[in-house]
């Protein structure tokens, strides 16, 4: 196995699981996660859809193909952990609280540059033999035109 492949799927495998052990509470309803909904002043109704989402996107992360519904999954992600991270700042939650938010961006963000690496190195040959063939057509053009 490539080893940007390994990193991939080894750092996203942690990510995924990380957002599944956060998704399931908030799906399920669990009285834990109503409470700290209620702590951070939100509805409990968003637990369901966020939970969803965070579902989702795991999903769509982890299924080969879609690159660019794996962008959105990235970044939908990106998006839900920062605002709970936001939140517990905000309202003065202890380190305890909010590492995990800082734990989980980071390792959405390393999951998304393994994946970033391994979707350029695989595009990579192709690529180079058609920007050469680009830059030779190029290059037979007159400059002062």
């Amino acid at each position: 196995m490539k080893r940007h492949t390994w990193m991939f799927w080894t750092i996203t495998g942690l990510t995924a699981a990380l957002m599944l052990l956060s998704a399931v509470p908030d799906v399920l309803r669990v009285p834990g996660a109503v409470s700290v909904f209620k702590h951070l002043g939100y509805p409990s109704y968003l637990l369901l859809f966020l939970g969803t989402a965070k579902t989702l996107g795991v999903a769509a992360v982890l299924v080969p193909g879609s690159p660019r519904i794996k962008e959105w999954a990235f970044a939908g992600l990106t998006f839900d952990v920062s605002g709970a991270l936001y939140s517990h700042l905000s309202v003065g939650d202890p380190p305890s609280a909010w590492i995990p938010a800082v734990l989980a961006l980071a390792l959405i963000g390393g999951s998304y540059v393994a994946y970033r690496l391994r979707i350029d190195r695989e595009a990579s040959p192709r690529d180079n033999r058609t920007a050469g063939a680009r830059v030779r057509v190029g290059s037979q053009l007159p400059l002062n035109t």
